[in-house]
């Protein structure tokens, strides 16, 4: 009974556990919707709270005249019109466009001399390992002996069959018989000249695993022995989310930035798009090519900005002046009106958001100077003060 009991409570324990990792992403999830919902009843608190203000202000103005003469003193800014441009942040990795592993023609071996180093500049078909060919040399001098012989007694036959003596099919045979030694003699010298290995194209020796006496074959369980880049032309591939497949296409500018290199920013379009979604990371691979010159290292992690969105001559904002209330966003203006400047609430259309500026569709002209210091504090219609007045 006690062991039934035992195993009963072991199961509703796991069953606890289970049910309470299901339930925590339900929990996070719904803890976030708890804060947008708190967050949207503080700004209609905050919008409540300025209209009273405003009222107690008039109020005090109508009770004491004096006080309307009081100007809040704020910060103003001109707008401005210029190209409002976002971009998609996303990491990348430098690679090289033209990397190789250097692997031997034929079955590999033993490799006799390596003339190579990590780090050594190579040239295309420079010498890189030497394999052993001691068994391949014996069996071509061995076979040099044959050929040798063959040769001797063809032309004794051909002699033979000049002078009207022997027959034609001595003949043949001794000439077939030179021509298959040859044959021969060519395929094992070409398998020979395979116990060299040479430089597929110039470049750095990036990895160099091997050491004489070692078996080359070209990989090992660590990976290649011998691998060359070419450093001349570089890449920059990024995994870029399948929701922004509609945003970026092959020519869209992009900007790389590296922070190793003092934020260097180096300007490039993407050469080459990915044609499928990779079913884990839910993404295509964007390529960017990029110049030697750009200081970029091979393996090196670089932020990618995509422009996925641009607005010509357009009006933007610093983002935080934009207030919410019931009716939508609204900014703070100055108006000059007669010898007073006053506080004139606009609503406006807000775009996109990008690098602390906030692009403006409706709402605001190239005259309109925006109150972007002390606009918490100020009401619609209130008399404002620059300082400079």
């Amino acid at each position: 009974m006690k062991q039934i009991i035992t195993i009963t409570l072991s199961a509703l324990s796991i069953a606890l556990i289970v049910a309470s990792c299901g339930n925590s992403a339900k929990e996070e999830k719904g803890k976030a919707t708890d804060l947008k919902v708190k967050l949207e009843r503080l700004k209609k608190d905050k919008a409540k709270l300025d209209a009273e203000i405003h009222s107690v202000e008039e109020a005090i103005t109508k009770a004491d005249p004096t006080a309307a003469n009081k100007a809040a003193l704020v910060g103003v800014t001109p707008v401005t019109q210029q190209d409002f441009v976002h971009y998609i942040e996303l990491q990348g990795k430098v690679e090289a466009e033209n990397m190789v592993a250097v692997t031997p023609r034929g079955m590999g071996g033993q490799a006799k001399e390596v003339y190579v180093k990590r780090g050594d500049a190579v040239k295309k078909g420079q010498l890189l390992v030497k394999l052993d060919d001691a068994v391949m040399l014996e069996q071509i001098e061995s076979l040099k002996t044959q050929l040798s012989y063959a040769e001797n007694i063809y032309n004794r036959q051909k002699n033979l069959w000049d002078q009207g003596i022997g027959t034609e099919v001595q003949l043949i045979t001794a000439k077939n018989n030179v021509d298959g030694l040859n044959k021969q003699m060519a395929t094992l010298t070409e398998n020979w000249k395979t116990s060299f290995v040479y430089a597929p194209m110039s470049g750095t020796a990036e990895v160099v695993n091997l050491k004489a006496g070692e078996i080359f074959n070209g990989f090992t369980v660590s990976g290649p022995q011998i691998v060359i880049i070419n450093d001349g032309n570089m890449r920059v591939i990024t995994d870029v989310p399948e929701n922004y497949v509609a945003n970026i296409k092959k020519g869209t500018p992009v900007e790389i930035v590296v922070p190793d290199l003092n934020n260097t920013v180096v300007k490039s379009s993407i050469s080459l798009i990915g044609a499928s979604i990779n079913p884990n990371s839910r993404g295509f691979t964007t390529e960017v090519k990029v110049p030697s010159t750009s200081g970029l290292k091979i393996n090196q992690v670089a932020l990618v900005r995509f422009k996925d969105y641009s607005a010509p001559n357009a009006i933007s904002v610093p983002v935080n002046v934009i207030q919410t209330d019931e009716s939508g966003k609204y900014v703070y203006v100055a108006a000059k009106e007669g010898n007073v400047t006053k506080a004139r609430k606009k609503t406006v259309n807000v775009g996109g958001v990008y690098n602390g500026m906030a692009e403006i569709k409706m709402g605001l002209t190239p005259t309109d100077q925006i109150i972007t210091e002390g606009y918490q504090n100020v009401y619609d219609g209130q008399t404002i003060t620059t300082g400079t007045n």
